[in-house]
């Protein structure tokens, strides 16, 4: 790029920062003139660097691949109902400093502290290494780590959180993002008031609990009993902020974290003698994997475009916090949790050898039977569980895990799937016969049926179309109101939702919160093999229509619906639903 050209993209750059620490809205924009009707930055005083002067977007700096090691978060230790400080209740503890729960807890007679775990995740600045060769990174993240603690609930025993706020206060904030967190367990079959609806939101020096009962959807349905519905067992969850017009910037710093889920099939044990058993990969090859690509200012600092609507993409690939890491593997089988936090890349990940893998999940739920595949896919928030056989590789064998989706800009991509070797390496694999390789794990020939689909459940069939309205992102031309509800499907019932993208060149990964649907079709046709799933992000392609069944159990109150592509639900593509008796 030429200097006069760099120039003005750093000049761009930087008048941006001064807007974003100036703590301006969007609507102070559109009064100062400095937003177009389009919803983009005009080009004066060189603030666009979509403006042809400008010269194109932010570069990161060099960094060398493969000379760190992938980070392993280690599973968290419950602290105890005692070691919270505040007993937990009920109802939203006001006087003690609790916020954001606007209604009492439901099913809270479920909840005995002796047999429960509760955990207390201090959200709070902290320093990042994303890499040796650039600066510590300011970022807020829980308890001080990235990937946010990792916790291993069981289903049938309640875990209790506390999310506590030692953010800055708004007045000394200063940079992307806003210190009002509100955190959403993303796949979760969950009340409305742990949900982490963009609308609880959470001040500084405030927490609030969330309960999570961990029972199978349908376990107020007596033809299940109090356990649930044994084919709605969730696995591979996560847990991330959802502040209102803020998702992007605050799971962008660091917002985030894993919580697994075990049964008595999936008991994270594959020496587990119990011959309901599946006997996965477990302990140390139970591995995740969070892939989140970045990008880094001049200074090596995380910059995030907050003028960019499109969507945000990274020129840096970081999988569990470090940019391009390697992990050295043992000849035996590894369970990889795969994870796409966004903010707005899609993957499509194939290994560089050929060799085939082992899909069990789609999001967090398992398939009916696993699939032998050569590449699974991963839209923004999806999980994708794989298991990777390396008994076969000579010790010193090395290959890579290769994205193969090609993307441009957030818009989405392109539709090519690159060849392997054209594609995007992200993380090495070197094989190191010098491990332990005993492995008694296995894969077994099937995990759960899917919940039969029994239309006569289905009491109404609602369109909703994403699409781009006044400037901003829409659904069925209205952009994101708190106080209107686009839907009030009453308990007990089931309803058909028609998902449909209007909004040309655009891809949107549609998240609908509280239960898993299950896809009728795609563009009229039944859906491809890791789509005849439960699931709860809609990869919604141009011009498709997705037709979902879904059903609403257990629970009562509201819910939002949005496009995972956290830029867009950041700007209006979202609306609130809610059940009621």
């Amino acid at each position: 790029m030429a200097g006069w050209k760099q120039q003005m993209t750093e000049t761009a750059r930087k008048n941006r920062v001064e807007l974003v620490d100036a703590k301006l809205s969007r609507r102070d924009l559109f009064k100062m003139g400095l937003l177009t009707s389009s919803g983009f930055l005009v080009a004066k005083m060189g603030l666009s660097s979509r403006n042809a002067t400008a010269g194109g977007s932010v570069v990161s700096p060099p960094t060398t691949p493969w000379i760190e090691e992938l980070p392993i978060p280690q599973v968290a230790t419950p602290c105890g109902a005692a070691n919270l400080g505040v007993a937990p209740t009920q109802a939203c503890n006001d006087a003690a400093g609790e916020m954001g729960r606007p209604n009492p807890h439901q099913f809270w007679e479920q909840f005995d502290p002796a047999n429960a775990d509760c955990y207390l995740n201090v959200n709070a600045p902290a320093k990042a290494s994303w890499h040796r060769e650039l600066p510590l990174d300011d970022v807020w993240i829980f308890n001080g780590l990235f990937p946010g603690p990792r916790i291993h609930a069981k289903v049938d025993r309640p875990v209790l959180i506390r999310f506590k706020n030692n953010l800055p206060s708004l007045a000394d904030h200063k940079g992307y993002g806003r210190p009002a967190p509100t955190t959403h367990l993303h796949n979760g079959h969950t009340e409305s008031e742990s949900d982490g609806n963009p609308l609880d939101m959470t001040d500084t020096a405030t927490w609030k609990d969330h309960l999570y009962l961990n029972l199978r959807a349908g376990f107020t349905d007596p033809k299940f009993g109090p356990g649930g519905d044994v084919r709605e067992t969730l696995s591979t969850l996560w847990y991330h902020d959802h502040c209102l017009d803020f998702t992007a910037q605050n799971v962008y710093r660091g917002n985030m974290g894993l919580y697994y889920m075990f049964n008595e099939f999936d008991t994270g044990d594959e020496n587990d003698s119990n011959p309901t058993a599946w006997r996965l990969p477990s302990g140390a090859f139970d591995v995740p994997l969070v892939f989140h690509d970045r990008v880094f200012d001049p200074a090596g600092k995380g910059y995030f475009d907050l003028f960019n609507l499109d969507g945000i993409i990274g020129d840096k690939y970081t999988v569990n916090g470090k940019i391009q890491p390697f992990m050295r593997v043992a000849r035996r089988k590894y369970r990889f949790r795969a994870q796409n936090i966004g903010t707005s890349r899609f993957y499509n990940f194939f290994l560089s050898n050929g060799m085939r893998m082992t899909q069990m999940t789609h999001d967090g739920n398992f398939l009916p039977k696993p699939l032998l595949v050569r590449n699974f896919r991963i839209a923004v928030a999806q999980r994708v569980d794989v298991v990777i056989d390396f008994s076969t590789l000579a010790s010193g064998t090395v290959l890579y895990m290769v994205n193969c989706q090609e993307q441009k800009d957030g818009r989405g991509p392109t539709g090519k799937i690159l060849p392997v070797q054209l594609g995007t390496k992200v993380l090495k694999f070197i094989v190191d016969g010098t491990l332990d390789a005993t492995d008694n794990s296995r894969i077994p020939a099937k995990f759960f049926d899917l919940p039969p689909i029994n239309r006569a459940e289905v009491v109404t069939e609602r369109t909703f179309v994403f699409d781009r309205t006044n400037g901003g992102w829409s659904v069925n031309g209205r952009q994101f109101d708190e106080h209107f509800i686009a839907a009030s499907p009453r308990q007990g019932t089931a309803e058909i939702w028609n998902i449909v993208n209007n909004s040309g060149g655009w891809m949107h990964p549609i998240h609908i919160h509280f239960e898993e649907h299950q896809i009728l079709s795609r563009n009229g046709k039944t859906p491809p093999a890791d789509e005849i799933a439960r699931e709860d992000v809609v990869w919604l392609g141009h011009g498709e229509t997705v037709k979902t069944f879904r059903r609403f159990r257990d629970f009562l109150g509201r819910y939002p619906t949005h496009c995972h592509n956290v830029v867009h639900e950041d700007h209006a593509m979202m609306f609130m639903w809610k059940i009621v008796p």
